[in-house]
C-alpha cells in the first residue's frame, strides 16, 4: 500500500483507541499493534520518515488494513499482548519464553489434597501460582507439609464414606503429618483453616501463619500438652527462620512488581520480581527478539503485560528503570530514585544479569582453566565430526560487518589449542569493494590474510570458518584456490541463522549436535569474531573515521547521507534511484542535489571556452 493509497482511506480510520493489524497480499498478519488514537498511529507508519529497513519493508507490504476500537488504552495493551502471543506475526516481538510453569493445587474435593501439578483443569479447583522452578515448589510444599498437617492419600473423603467408618488412619497419622480426617479425628473447618495457613505461606504471608501457631501454643500450653506445645514451637522456629530467610525489603512493600531491561546484541531480556509482603516469591527473566527497531519502552512494556498476565500478578505498583507509558487502570508506576526500591531494581538487573551470563556458559565452550589433554579432546572431536584431515590446533574465523547497509569491514580471530590468540586477531578495513558486497568482502580480505601468511612464510591454520552461508563460503574458497593453497586447509562455512555448517560443493549441510561441545567451539569462535567486529566498527564510527561520497555532496549532510545510505544500502544503488524515488525520502530540494551530482549534464560550448 503506497502513501497516496493510504490517503484515500485515512478518513475511515477511528480515532478512538484500540489494535490495528496490517495483512499482506496472501491475507498474511504482518504485525499487531495498540494505539491511543487508530487514526493517528497507522498514518505515522505512511507518513513518517523510518530509519529502519525493516520498518519500510513491512509498510511496503501492507495490502489490509483491520482494526479493533477498545474501551481504554489498558484494553488495547492486554489485546495487542494477547493476539501477538496467539498469531506471532513475523514484524512483531518475538517472545522466546515457551515453557511451562508449575502450579500448586488444592483439589477441589472434601478434605482437598495439595500437591504439584503443570496441567490446569477447569474442575473447580483452585490453582496457585505458576512458580518458575520445579524445584522451588517441591522445596515449598516439604516447607509446607513440615509446617502443616495435610492429607496425601487419595481416599475418597464423602461424608458418608467417612460416616460409614470405611477408613483407617495410616502411617502418616502415627508419625504425626496428619490429624486422620479419614476416621473423623479432624473436622472440615480445621482442615480449611491449615489450607489457609498455605495459602499464606505460598504468599509470602508469614506474620498470621506465625500469629496462628503462637495461639495454638499457647491454648496446648495451658491445658498442661507440654510436648504438643513444643512440637508447635519448633514449627513456629520453623517459619521464622524461613521468614528470615526469604525476606529482603522492607515490610512495609505490601505487592510489588519489579522490572529491569537489559538489550544485548539484536536481542532484550526482561527480569521480573514478585514481591509480596517484604518476600520475593517469583523471579523470571524472558528473553524478546524486538523486529522494528522498537524503543526500550515498548520492549519493556510488552514484558511486564507479559509477565503481569503469566503470573497472575494484580499489584498495585511497578518499579521499572526509566518512564514507561503503561496503561492499566489502579497500578502506579515508580522510578526509583533510591532507598528499597532502588535496592531491588539494582537487585532485578543482576539476575537478568545473571540470567544472559548463564546462556552464554550453556551456548558455548571455555577451555581456560582445563590441562593439555581436555583441550585436546575437543579438538580430537570436532576433528572426527567435521572428517577434517588433520586436527585443528590452529582455527581462524572471518566475518563481515556493517552499520545498517553502510560502511563494510571484516575482522578475523584466532584460536589456537581451542583458545583465543588475540596476538593474531586481525581487522580489515574494505579496499576493493564498492557499497555493500558481502561476498566481494569476504572474497578480499581472505585473500589478503592468506597472502600475507604466505609472503611471510607462516604455517597456515588446519580450519577456516566463515560466518556466512554458501554464497560467501565459495567466494572465500576463490581467493584460496587463485592462491593456490586449495588442500591446504579446510574452509567451512556456517549460517548464521540455523548453525548448520556447509563444506565446498557439498549441497547438504552438517548438523552438529546442539549440545555437543564441537559446536560449543564453533559458537563460542563464531561470537568472539562478532564481539571483535562490532567494537572495531562502533570505535571507528566514533571517531568519524566512516565518510561516504554522498556526504561530499555540497547541501547534503551526514543526517541525510546516513538515511539514504539505511534505506538503499549502497552508493551504487542510489545511483541508480529516479529524482523522484530519492524525493519520496528525503524531500525534492535535496532529491535534486543527490540527482545532479550523479547525473551532471554535460558542458555546454559556450561553458568549455
Amino acid at each position: 500500500m503506497t502513501a497516496g493509497e493510504f490517503q484515500n482511506i485515512a478518513h475511515t480510520i477511528p480515532v478512538d483507541p484500540g489494535i490495528y493489524k496490517y495483512y499482506d497480499s496472501k491475507n498474511e498478519l504482518l504485525y499487531v499493534g495498540k494505539a491511543k488514537s487508530l487514526r493517528k498511529r497507522v498514518s505515522s507508519y505512511f507518513t513518517k520518515t523510518f530509519t529502519s529497513w525493516k520498518t519500510h519493508e513491512l509498510v511496503k507490504r501492507i495490502q489490509r488494513i483491520e482494526f479493533t476500537i477498545v474501551n481504554s488504552e489498558q484494553d488495547a495493551l492486554f489485546l495487542e499482548n494477547a493476539l501477538i502471543k496467539q498469531h506471532q506475526p513475523k514484524f512483531n516481538i518475538d517472545l522466546k519464553d515457551d515453557k511451562s510453569f508449575p502450579y500448586i493445587v488444592i483439589k477441589k474435593e472434601p478434605f482437598p489434597r495439595v500437591f504439584l501439578t503443570r496441567t490446569k483443569i477447569a474442575d473447580g479447583s483452585e490453582y496457585l501460582g505458576p512458580f518458575t522452578s520445579v524445584g522451588k515448589v517441591r522445596e515449598l510444599l516439604n516447607f509446607v507439609r513440615a509446617t502443616i498437617q495435610l492429607r496425601t492419600c487419595k481416599l475418597n473423603l464423602s461424608e458418608s464414606n467417612i460416616q460409614k467408618k470405611k477408613y483407617k488412619v495410616c502411617l502418616e497419622y502415627h508419625l504425626g503429618n496428619c490429624k486422620g480426617p479419614c476416621e473423623a479425628l479432624q473436622s472440615q473447618p480445621d482442615y480449611d483453616e491449615g489450607l489457609q495457613q498455605i495459602r499464606n505461606i505460598l504468599k509470602g504471608n508469614l506474620a498470621p501463619v506465625i500469629q496462628h501457631f503462637r495461639n495454638e501454643m499457647k491454648d496446648l500450653a495451658m491445658g498442661m500438652q507440654f510436648e504438643k506445645a513444643e512440637l508447635v514451637r519448633k514449627k513456629i522456629s520453623h517459619l521464622e527462620a524461613y521468614s528470615a530467610r526469604s525476606v529482603i525489603v522492607g515490610n512495609r512493600f505490601i505487592n510489588t512488581d519489579v522490572f529491569s531491561l537489559l538489550r544485548d546484541g539484536d536481542a532484550a531480556y526482561v527480569n521480573y520480581l514478585m514481591v509480596q509482603n517484604g518476600t520475593i516469591v517469583q523471579t523470571h527473566t524472558i528473553p524478546l527478539q524486538p523486529k522494528l527497531d522498537e524503543t526500550d519502552e515498548e520492549i519493556l512494556s510488552f514484558g511486564i503485560v507479559h509477565l503481569r498476565t503469566t503470573f497472575n500478578s494484580i499489584s498495585a505498583e511497578i518499579i521499572v528503570p526509566f518512564p514507561i507509558e503503561y496503561s492499566e487502570e489502579g497500578v502506579v508506576v515508580t522510578v526509583p530514585k533510591g532507598g528499597d526500591k532502588k535496592k531491588l531494581m539494582e537487585l532485578s538487573e543482576k539476575n537478568v544479569n545473571y540470567f544472559i551470563d548463564e546462556l552464554r556458559k550453556k551456548k558455548i565452550l571455555r577451555l581456560e582453566g582445563k590441562d593439555d589433554g581436555e583441550r585436546k579432546k575437543v579438538l580430537y572431536r570436532l576433528q572426527e565430526d567435521l572428517q577434517l584431515p588433520d586436527v585443528p590446533v590452529h582455527i581462524e574465523c572471518f566475518d563481515n560487518s556493517n552499520f545498517q547497509g553502510s560502511y563494510p569491514v571484516s575482522a578475523m580471530v584466532c584460536f589456537r589449542d581451542g583458545m583465543p590468540f588475540k596476538k593474531d586477531y586481525r581487522h580489515f578495513n574494505v579496499k576493493t569493494v564498492e557499497g555493500i558486497n558481502d561476498f566481494a568482502t569476504m572474497k578480499e580480505v581472505v585473500f589478503r590474510r592468506y597472502r600475507r601468511l604466505i609472503d611471510e612464510q607462516t604455517p597456515l591454520p588446519q580450519l577456516v570458518v566463515i560466518d556466512g552461508g554458501k554464497g560467501q563460503l565459495s567466494a572465500a574458497m576463490e581467493s584460496i584456490v587463485e592462491l593456490g593453497l586449495a588442500g591446504s586447509m579446510t574452509l567451512v562455512g556456517l549460517a548464521k541463522n540455523e548453525e548448520e555448517i556447509f563444506f565446498t560443493g557439498d549441497t547438504e549441510s552438517v548438523k552438529l549436535e546442539y549440545s555437543s561441545e564441537s559446536l560449543k567451539l564453533i559458537r563460542r569462535i563464531r561470537d568472539e569474531v562478532h564481539r571483535f567486529g562490532i567494537n572495531f566498527h562502533r570505535d571507528k564510527r566514533s571517531k568519524g573515521t566512516f565518510k561516504n561520497e554522498l556526504e561530499n555532496i555540497k547541501g547534503i549532510g551526514k543526517n541525510t547521507a546516513d538515511q539514504l545510505l539505511r534505506t538503499f544500502k549502497s552508493v551504487k544503488r542510489i545511483q541508480d534511484l529516479s529524482e523522484k524515488e530519492i524525493a519520496d525520502l528525503i524531500g525534492l530540494s535535496r532529491a535534486k542535489l543527490v540527482w545532479a551530482h550523479f547525473h551532471p549534464q554535460p558542458k555546454t560550448d559556450d561553458e568549455t571556452k
